[in-house]
């Protein structure tokens, strides 16, 4: 396997060229994170809230995190890295949950541009399309989403 690049700061457009391969930092899920998160976004279901449930009645074992916390914390390193400065618009999305997630598990997104058009109706930004894995320690894929993005370019 190649080894993949890792990404500091705001990738302009005009460095996102189609095959062009990325990953982010790790970041690892805690208790805290999940609790937070089911908190803020009133997402307290049972197999978030009860262990008892988990423990007994799941088919799950394990302290299993939303997809969506998965996504969210995925958006964090993106945006922390590749898209500071430069990300103008998150335009849509496809999303496919590929197994559970659970405390204490570390995430990394590994991307791939798949399309990388410049506007049309503005010369200084581009539409860039991402296929993002988000791994986890084991390496085994958590996630997979394709958002498509408007990114600002290079200032000329």
């Amino acid at each position: 396997m190649s080894e993949i690049e890792t990404v500091g700061l705001g990738i302009y457009f005009d460095d996102l060229p189609v095959g062009r391969k990325f990953k982010t930092v790790g970041r690892t899920i805690t208790e805290a994170d999940l609790v937070n998160f089911i908190s803020s976004t009133g997402m307290l279901e049972v197999l978030f809230t009860n262990v008892e449930f988990l423990a007994h009645e799941s088919a799950i074992k394990g302290r299993v995190v939303p997809g969506a916390l998965v996504y969210t914390f995925a958006e964090g390193l993106l945006i922390q890295s590749v898209l500071q400065g430069v990300g103008l618009a998150f335009l849509n999305m496809n999303l496919d949950v590929k197994g559970p997630t659970f405390v204490g598990d570390t995430i990394h997104v590994e991307c791939e541009v798949i399309e990388s058009e410049p506007s049309m109706s503005r010369p200084d930004r581009g539409l860039v399309r991402t296929r993002n894995q988000i791994v986890k320690q084991d390496g085994s894929v958590a996630l997979i989403y394709m958002p498509l993005r408007l990114v600002k370019r290079r200032p000329r």
